[in-house]
């Protein structure tokens, strides 16, 4: 994707717009690029076009459209890329910079609650949501729609979200308010409210969703878990439901750009590794190999750009060069290769390596050049026996956990053999 002076959706359909859902794919391609700098400026761009109110817009640089503010997943960017950048590059510049406008930002949601009928001036009666799911209340296939406007599931649904990602926010307002020496309170204190706001209006003491058509959904169940909303058996049991889903659909996901982003570091950090890595090796629609097996040779928009079994998909808007659903790279790098900051102390100063492997991929090796220096992880199969090699730059710690093993031992610079 282009990064020299904005971000580009769709380089070859009409879109060609720099849509904030920059934020789904910014995690993964700073892995690839060097791209501090870049979201400097565009983060000028977001404080650009912020309204008085603290509104973020869709789009930034304002373009032929997207001037709609408050749309849900999208308006976060404001908080969630100054929050990635400072994790990933240890760099609180993107934080001081931004600071007043995504304080203005997160009171605007604080005051209104993230919903979306009180916020309708500003997000247009209209939200993408979930966009491009196989899931019910999807936004652009109309299914969240009637003849006289959004149904009401589907606004359930919607300020659900936006309550989801009103939480996620000021978690992370809280760590970057502690990196700059700000009082970190508020924001736990709002994050704290956030989800208790959640759970009395969107959730039963069951664990299950009081709209109930989001019980038969993918992406409500993944906000809840990453959320930590709840504990114990009604956990357990939407866990359980979870995974069920996923067997009803032959063991694919479901999820469009927001509940994808989400979905593999979710599965994996609630013990549904196993179906993370059957998700990656899928083949069937809707997976990231069924467009490889289709020609691709980089990220779709849609999951079914091109079928081919029928040809083309939706032409009204169809890219074959978008970033979204490229969000699966984060977690090979992560989890996969095992390679992930620590927020509690940012730029890769701590790694956090906790590989988990899969003898089907065969191999792994990955290589990042970090803001503390080159971190390498390779690790291979011989037999039943486990191979892996790491190396931990000078000046730098790492936290390692083992594939299967629940304590971690802390290593110092160096390279290193394990097998297992």
């Amino acid at each position: 994707m282009d990064f020299r002076h904005l971000i580009v959706t769709c380089l070859f359909s009409k879109l060609r717009l720099p849509f904030d859902n920059q934020k789904v794919k910014e995690n993964y391609a700073i892995f690839f690029k060097n791209t501090m700098k870049f979201f400097h400026k565009w983060m000028r761009d977001m404080r650009d076009t912020q309204n008085s109110l603290g509104g973020f817009p869709g789009v930034a640089p304002l373009a032929q459209y997207g001037d709609e503010k408050m749309r849900l997943g999208w308006a976060d960017a404001g908080i969630i890329v100054p929050w990635t950048v400072w994790k990933q590059f240890g760099d609180t510049q993107i934080i001081e910079k931004s600071w007043n406008a995504m304080d203005l930002f997160m009171n605007h949601i604080n005051d209104t609650k993230y919903n979306h009928e009180t916020l309708c001036g500003e997000n247009g009666n209209y939200q993408w949501a979930d966009w491009l799911s196989y899931e019910p209340l999807e936004s652009c296939s109309g299914l969240a729609f009637s003849p006289q406007g959004p149904l009401p599931d589907a606004v359930s649904y919607w300020n659900y979200l936006s309550a989801s990602y009103w939480v996620i926010d000021a978690f992370m307002m809280r760590d970057m308010a502690a990196a700059t020496g700000r009082d970190a309170a508020k924001y736990q204190q709002m994050a704290d409210s956030a989800k208790a706001y959640i759970k009395k209006n969107f959730l039963n003491e069951d664990g299950t969703f009081k709209t109930a058509i989001l019980n038969t959904m993918q992406t409500p169940a993944l906000f809840a878990l990453k959320n930590q909303l709840l504990e114990g058996e009604p956990k357990a049991k939407m866990i359980d439901r979870l995974r069920e889903n996923f067997a009803q659909h032959d063991l694919c996901l479901q999820t469009g750009f927001l509940g994808t982003s989400i979905l593999m570091a979710t599965l994996t950090e609630n013990g549904m590794e196993d179906i993370a890595y059957e998700l990656l090796f899928q083949r069937k629609n809707p997976s990231w190999l069924y467009s490889v097996d289709n020609g691709a040779t980089t990220i779709w928009e849609r999951w079914n750009s091109y079928m081919i079994d029928k040809g083309m998909g939706p032409r009204g808007m169809n890219s074959f060069n978008h970033y979204a659903y490229g969000c699966v790279c984060e977690w090979i790098w992560e989890t996969v290769a095992g390679i992930a900051a620590d927020p509690a102390t940012p730029g890769f100063k701590h790694i956090i390596m906790k590989p988990i492997p899969d003898k089907r991929l065969g191999h792994v090796t990955a290589e990042y050049r970090s803001a503390a220096g080159l971190i390498k992880s390779a690790w291979k199969y011989e037999g039943d026996t486990w191979i892996w090699e790491f190396t931990i730059p000078k000046g730098v710690t790492a936290t390692v956990t083992l594939p299967g093993e629940m304590k971690s031992k802390e290593y110092g610079s160096g390279t290193y053999k394990v097998t297992k």
